[in-house]
């Protein structure tokens, strides 16, 4: 008798670094995702370098967004994102600092969620390039749930600093 498999979500995961080795750190990452249980990679965008926001006074960003078919729920999804991030020696101080490693859940299909833990579609992605642009990239159609298409957001980020680097 077998089995019938799981049933899979569409996810998109942010990821960036700008200490240590960042492209190795993120390409380590997307290999990590793809071991999570019952989870697939299905897309990679290329790499993203950015200027820094908030706190300035640090390296330029290497970033990217993968696409993601999980049989994971989305707070099992974060906690193995944060273990992740852990792995790859990141430390949380203070808000927009350093990191080895950072990945942030920024959509799980359709799902609106605002919980201490997680807030999904991710509150501030509609505002970012280097999130924006790396995930229109792979997913040229996307829609925001309650927003609307994330390519109509481009416009807005358009002054921000970013350029497409190399292939993940």
């Amino acid at each position: 008798m077998s089995h019938p498999l799981p049933t899979r979500t569409r996810a998109y995961v942010a990821l960036g670094a700008n200490i240590g080795e960042p492209v190795r750190h993120l390409r380590a990452a997307v290999a990590d995702l793809a071991s999570l249980p019952d989870t697939v990679v299905v897309a990679r965008s290329s790499l993203y370098r950015s200027a820094p926001v908030g706190l300035l006074d640090q390296p330029d960003f290497i970033n990217a967004v993968v696409a993601i078919d999980t049989a994971l729920a989305p707070i099992p999804l974060l906690r193995a994102l944060l273990a992740i991030e852990a792995h790859h020696g990141r430390v949380r101080s203070v808000p927009n600092a350093p990191r080895t490693l950072d990945l942030d859940l920024l959509l799980h299909g359709e799902v609106h969620l605002d919980s201490p833990e997680l807030t999904l579609p991710h509150p501030r992605m509609h505002e970012r390039a280097f999130v924006l642009l790396p995930l229109l990239e792979i997913a040229p159609d996307v829609a925001l749930p309650g927003l609307g298409p994330a390519r109509h957001f481009l416009a807005a980020v358009a002054g921000q600093q970013i350029a497409r680097s190399e292939p993940m």
